[in-house]
C-alpha cells in the first residue's frame, strides 16, 4: 500500500509547483493535481514563444525560487534597472535602482521559461506525485486561480465567500519587437483612463518587451480585432517615440480585471493561496509576487507547527491567513485607489494627477519610496 499523501494541492499552475516544491522540502508527501490536457491553452506567438504572458517579479520572489534552483537565467529574467512613468499631460516619474542601492527594481520574467525550470525541478522530486484528480490528504491547498471550481466547495455558503469587483475594462497582453534596446527601462503611460505598460525583455541588452495594456471592455474588442499594424499604431499614439518604431510579434491575448478576494482563506482542512485568494489589478505588477508570498508563507506556517498539531487544523492555518491578509490587503487598496484615479477622464481630474506626479518627482524622499517599493521594500 502507498504511503497517503500529506497534502494535495489542486492547481499546477506557478504558485502551485512553488509549493509542492517548498513542502516537499519539509519531507511532506504532496499531490499536484495537473489541468486537464488541453485547459487554457496559451496564446501562440510568431517568433517562437508559446505563451506572451510576462510577470514583474520582486527581489524577495527572487530569493524565493532561486532557492527551489528554478529561477530562469538571462536572457529569461530581464533586470528592471529604472522606471519611467508619464501622465496624461506632461506629469512624469523616474526613477532607478541604483538610487536605492539596489542591482535591479524587478525582473520582468518569462512565463514559458519559469514553468519549464518548475516542471524540470518535479520530476526530480519524490516526494511529489502528479495526479489527474484530487485525492485525499490531510490538507488539501487550492490553487486554481480566479475561476477556481474547487474553491466552491469549501467555506461558508461554498467559494469562501468570493466576493468580485469588477472593472470596467480588459487587459490586452502581446510580445512586441522595439525600434531600440529598451536599456532595461520598464515603462508606463496613464492617460485617458487607459494604462499602457512596456516590459523589457529579452536580456539588459534586448530590444523586446511584453505589452499589458488596460482599456475599457468596448475599447479592448476594438484592438483585438485591428490588423497588427493598425494596433501598433494606436500602440504609438500612446506611447511616441520612446522606444521607436513598434512591431507586433505574437498574438493578442485578453482578460477581465477585476479587484477580488475570499473572506476565508482557510478552514478545517483546506487553504486558499495566489488567484484563488485574491486579484488585483496589474497596474503595479504585483500579482505573481502575492501568490508567491503566499505559497512562502503557507510553507513556513506548516514546517514550524507544534509536533502534536495536524497539518488541517484550522488553528494552525489561521496563522497563514492572518500573516497573508494584511499584506494583499495593502496592495488591493492601493491599485484599486490608483485605478479609480487614472480611471476618471474629466479634465479636472487629469489636472490633479499631473499635479501630484509633478511635486512627487520634486521630492527625492518620494521618488526613493516608491523606488524601495517596486523593488519589494
Amino acid at each position: 500500500m502507498s504511503k497517503p499523501f500529506d497534502v494535495c494541492i489542486r492547481g499546477d499552475g506557478i504558485v502551485g509547483r512553488t509549493l509542492a516544491l517548498l513542502l516537499a522540502r519539509e519531507r511532506l508527501r504532496v499531490a499536484l493535481v495537473t489541468r486537464p490536457p488541453g485547459d487554457a491553452a496559451a496564446p501562440a506567438a510568431a517568433d517562437g514563444h508559446t505563451d506572451v504572458r510576462a510577470y514583474a517579479l520582486n527581489k524577495a520572489s527572487r530569493q524565493l525560487l532561486e532557492t527551489l534552483r528554478v529561477w530562469p537565467e538571462a536572457p529569461f529574467a530581464t533586470p528592471v534597472l529604472a522606471m519611467q512613468v508619464w501622465g496624461d499631460d506632461g506629469g512624469q516619474l523616474d526613477f532607478s535602482a541604483r538610487s536605492v542601492g539596489e542591482a535591479a527594481l524587478a525582473w520582468i520574467v518569462d512565463v514559458p521559461a519559469l514553468e519549464q525550470q518548475l516542471i524540470q525541478a518535479l520530476r526530480f522530486q519524490p516526494q511529489i506525485e502528479t495526479v489527474q484528480a484530487p485525492v485525499a490528504a490531510a490538507l488539501t491547498v487550492i490553487c486554481e486561480g480566479q475561476k477556481s471550481r474547487s474553491r466552491d466547495e469549501f467555506g461558508p455558503q461554498g467559494g469562501a465567500n468570493w466576493s468580485v469587483k469588477p472593472y470596467p475594462q480588459k487587459a490586452i497582453a502581446a510580445r512586441l519587437e522595439l525600434g531600440k534596446a529598451h536599456g532595461g527601462v520598464a515603462r508606463q503611460w496613464f492617460g485617458r483612463g487607459d494604462i499602457l505598460a512596456l516590459l523589457p525583455l529579452s536580456g539588459a541588452d534586448g530590444n523586446s518587451a511584453a505589452l499589458v495594456w488596460s482599456v475599457s471592455t468596448e475599447r479592448a474588442a476594438m484592438l483585438g480585432n485591428l490588423p497588427p499594424q493598425e494596433f501598433c499604431d494606436a500602440l504609438q499614439a500612446v506611447c511616441g517615440h520612446e522606444t521607436g518604431t513598434l512591431k507586433l510579434i505574437s498574438e493578442r491575448a485578453s482578460w477581465p480585471l477585476a479587484l477580488s478576494n475570499a473572506q476565508h482563506w482557510v478552514g478545517p482542512g483546506w487553504a486558499l493561496a495566489g488567484d484563488a485568494a485574491h486579484t488585483v489589478h496589474p497596474l503595479a505588477g504585483q500579482g505573481l509576487n502575492l501568490g508567491l508570498a503566499d505559497a512562502a508563507g503557507l510553507a513556513q506556517v506548516l514546517a514550524a507547527r507544534e509536533y502534536w498539531r495536524g497539518l488541517g487544523d484550522e488553528r494552525l492555518l489561521r496563522r497563514y491567513e492572518r500573516a497573508r491578509k494584511a499584506d494583499v490587503a495593502t496592495m488591493g487598496t492601493v491599485t484599486d485607489g490608483l485605478h479609480g484615479l487614472f480611471a476618471q477622464t474629466d479634465g479636472r481630474w487629469q489636472v490633479l494627477r499631473n499635479w501630484g506626479m509633478k511635486g512627487f518627482a520634486r521630492s527625492p524622499q518620494l521618488l526613493s519610496w516608491v523606488a524601495r517599493q517596486a523593488a519589494g521594500r
